[in-house]
């Protein structure tokens, strides 16, 4: 019999620990009323990401927050016996944006191009008249340049850290930052600030009912297509119960 979740669990996809939770917004928010600490969005390219790389596992095992972003993670868990829904990053991340501007949270934008950065702050002051962004920053700094910023950045003593860098360099970015401090979320969004900018398109909702994002998105970049080669990967090693 399969299991419904009610209070969040951490089983694991091919030994990545995630967590499973009847709702994702209201964990993230406990997490914020408590300690704070990292938000990691899993999906199936970065589980066997993780696999390869022992530096994104260890952030990903030490991350206060995993949720199921991927529709192969579902699935994998489904196997398991765990009745959960897809959890997109990127609806978490704007409803966490949609509560900060509600309640008074300090916010924190960091990654993504000059262009899109600029026209990113413009359209969420637009939309989320209320956002209180105390820092928004693009990803395009030189090495020297970033201690600096670093220091500015934990200064703010944000409540909200969205931080589109990539993966894996935003995991491990923000657990350098965030691991061991207390206060706040801290939360790769990797291609969210395009979208939200309107640089790029998500799938259209059809789409997203299917769990077939993925193809949309390797139509728009067809230079995905060696990192899509984990998605036939994963279900493999899940199949063959690796882990």
């Amino acid at each position: 019999m399969a299991a419904n979740v009610t209070e969040p669990q951490r089983p694991r996809v091919l030994g990545v620990g995630v967590n499973v939770c009847g709702d994702v917004l209201a964990a993230a928010l406990a997490l914020h009323g408590g300690a704070g600490g990292q938000i990691v969005t899993l999906n199936a390219e970065m589980t066997m990401a993780a696999r390869a790389n022992p530096e994104l596992g260890a952030v990903i095992e030490a991350a206060e927050l995993v949720i199921p972003d991927g529709a192969g993670v579902v699935w994998a868990l489904g196997r398991q016996g765990f009745r959960v829904r897809r959890a997109p990053g990127i609806e978490l991340a704007r409803a966490l944006l949609e509560h900060a501007a509600a309640h008074g949270w300090k916010v924190a934008l960091v990654g993504a191009s000059p262009a899109v950065m600029d026209t990113l702050v413009e359209r969420l002051r637009r939309e989320l008249p209320g956002l209180d962004l105390v820092v928004a920053s693009h990803g395009y700094r030189s090495a020297a340049e970033w201690p600096g910023f670093e220091r500015q950045l934990l200064e703010a003593r944000p409540d909200l850290v969205l931080v589109a860098l990539g993966v894996p360099r935003q995991e491990t970015w923000i657990r350098s930052l965030a691991g061991g401090r207390r206060g706040g979320l801290w939360m790769g969004v990797g291609g969210s600030f395009d979208v939200w900018a309107g640089t790029k398109q998500r799938a259209p909702r059809w789409m997203r009912t299917l769990q077939i994002e993925w193809l949309y998105r390797l139509v728009q970049e067809p230079t995905r297509w060696r990192r899509m080669l984990a998605l036939p990967e994963f279900a493999w090693a899940v199949l063959q119960g690796r882990g």
